[in-house]
């Protein structure tokens, strides 16, 4: 067994590890544990978000355990370089990695649990969502912060930004499933608009993020919006011709 402990979180070592130890009998199932299973622990008054990884196949079994970080280290470490860039990120507290003579097995990724009040994702399932517009603008304003840090959230879809509104009706923007991440000296115009292709398929959305991004960056809208809808047409035809493929491939079912 491996792992590392922030100690500079919140929470006792000792008990985040008998945490971990009775992770498979204890705890709140959070999401529905299709892929990677999350549990939430009550820890000393405060909530701790526990995520166990799917175990790996038999080849990447031996690529984690000699040649390449799992994502639970990955994710631990990527939030800890969030949080030295001040860009939001739920507290990391732990990662722990379990091995057997083969490699990896079990791997966990602990930090501190973040009540939001939105994701990005209702902002494309709800437009009347209160806000929609200023909340939009606002979370394109955080992007650009990303990219001008150097920062490709290679996961930039609607599920991973939690949204929270601040005592000065400003939002705050925290960003999770971290573990497919680069970091840059500098991002191109190009690939800043592909890392931001995931979010949502509704062009009046990209008009609003287009024009915002155009604001901050002082590039021209229109050549923001070009790339933009570019990138996001060629990411949903990539993502409906994956589903087609799937069904071909389970027409049994």
């Amino acid at each position: 067994m491996s792992y590392t402990f922030n100690y500079q979180s919140n929470f006792s070592e000792e008990v985040v590890l008998e945490v971990l130890q009775n992770f498979s009998t204890t705890g709140e199932l959070f999401g529905n544990g299709e892929r990677n299973k999350i549990k939430l622990f009550e820890v000393d008054g405060l909530t701790i978000n526990v995520k166990s990884f799917k175990i790996p196949n038999l080849i990447n079994k031996i690529v984690y355990r000699y040649f390449r970080k799992s994502k639970a280290r990955r994710s631990f470490e990527y939030a800890k370089i969030l949080e030295s860039k001040e860009i939001g990120t739920p507290q990391p507290i732990m990662y722990l990695e379990k091995f057997n003579w083969l490699g990896l097995h079990d791997s966990y990724y602990v930090s501190q649990h973040l009540d939001c009040d939105l994701t990005f994702r209702e902002l494309v399932e709800i437009p009347e969502y209160p806000n929609n517009d200023f909340i939009l603008r606002q979370f394109t304003r955080f992007s650009f912060e990303l990219h001008q840090k150097g920062i490709e959230f290679k996961d930039h879809s609607p599920g991973n930004t939690l949204i929270k509104q601040g005592d000065n009706k400003d939002y705050q923007f925290f960003l999770v499933d971290l573990n497919r991440m680069n970091f840059h000296d500098t991002m191109s115009f190009e690939l800043r608009m592909k890392n931001l292709s995931r979010l949502t398929p509704k062009r009046s959305m990209v008009e609003v993020m287009s024009d915002e991004y155009a604001k901050c960056s002082g590039i021209a809208y229109d050549k923001v919006f070009t790339l933009m809808w570019h990138y996001t047409e060629a990411f949903q035809k990539k993502y409906y011709q994956k589903i087609a493929y799937k069904k071909k491939l389970k027409f049994w079912k």
